[in-house]
């Protein structure tokens, strides 16, 4: 069997290989059709990269918890690890799903490009109460259209076994819209961990929690709810990774002369 190095090289090349025709595939198409129509179409490439994921570098997934996904809409609050949930969700859920993503993401050549195209939130996190005005209006608006609204409450990759700060904007987004908002615990940074492209073969667990209504809640409270069964249910998952000692914190650089 080739190295996990080698079969991910060899899974970046499917990805960049195929990520380029696709994408302009999408903004040609895209001056036709827009709405779901361009969104399933768009998720074919996801698909593919899901595919060679599993066939390349082994990575597989099951789901636990399907039942609790409600066909009315929600607000997902999924545990942000990797790359793969980014990928893997929207070829998984039954909705079309609209990210929260910086916009800087856009730039990224073809990929970024095809994904402005879509029914997606993009902030300037610079300007926090326009990004939020720009979250609440448009969250309303693509749920209104069918669009489930997905927002990784840690807002950026955490290691494996470890937690980051837990924010309220899916929260008060569910209190904004009277949208209940699902949980979700993943354990991808098993098989893709962050900052890597080096996969590891293996499975990784997908975890649905009961949606959480918003009547008679507060922002925090139900976020603390939220991050609550997160990650208790990340340590069911995931033990042995919550076994380990934490990571040791780096020593601050020593001050230079006439600093």
């Amino acid at each position: 069997m080739l190295p996990n190095t080698i079969r991910s090289a060899l899974f970046v090349l499917w990805m960049a290989v195929t990520v380029v025709p696709w994408a302009i595939f999408v903004l040609v198409y895209s001056i036709f059709q827009r709405g779901h129509k361009l969104y399933w179409f768009t998720m074919v490439w996801l698909r593919l990269a899901i595919w060679g994921a599993r066939v390349i570098c082994g990575v597989r997934h099951r789901i636990h918890g399907w039942e609790n996904l409600p066909d009315s809409r929600i607000i997902l609050a999924p545990k942000h690890q990797s790359t793969w949930e980014t990928f893997a969700f929207p070829t998984l859920m039954p909705h079309p799903l609209c990210y929260v993503f910086k916009r800087e993401l856009l730039l990224i050549p073809f990929f970024g490009w095809a994904m402005g195209r879509l029914d997606m939130i993009h902030i300037d996190r610079s300007r926090r109460a326009e990004a939020w005005n720009r979250v609440a209006e448009q969250g309303r608006r693509f749920m209104a259209n069918g669009n489930w609204v997905i927002m990784f409450p840690e807002g950026t990759r955490t290691p494996r076994g470890s937690q980051g700060t837990y924010k309220s904007g899916a929260a008060r987004l569910a209190l904004a819209t009277d949208t209940p908002v699902v949980p979700i615990a993943v354990t991808s940074a098993r098989c893709w961990p962050r900052r890597s492209f080096v996969l590891r073969p293996g499975v990784i667990d997908i975890s649905i929690g009961k949606p959480i209504p918003p009547a008679g809640r507060e922002a925090d409270e139900m976020m603390r709810e939220v991050e609550r069964w997160i990650e208790a249910e990340m340590r069911r998952l995931d033990p042995e990774a919550y076994a380990l000692p934490p990571a040791p914190v780096p020593p601050a650089p020593a001050p230079q002369p006439g600093t």
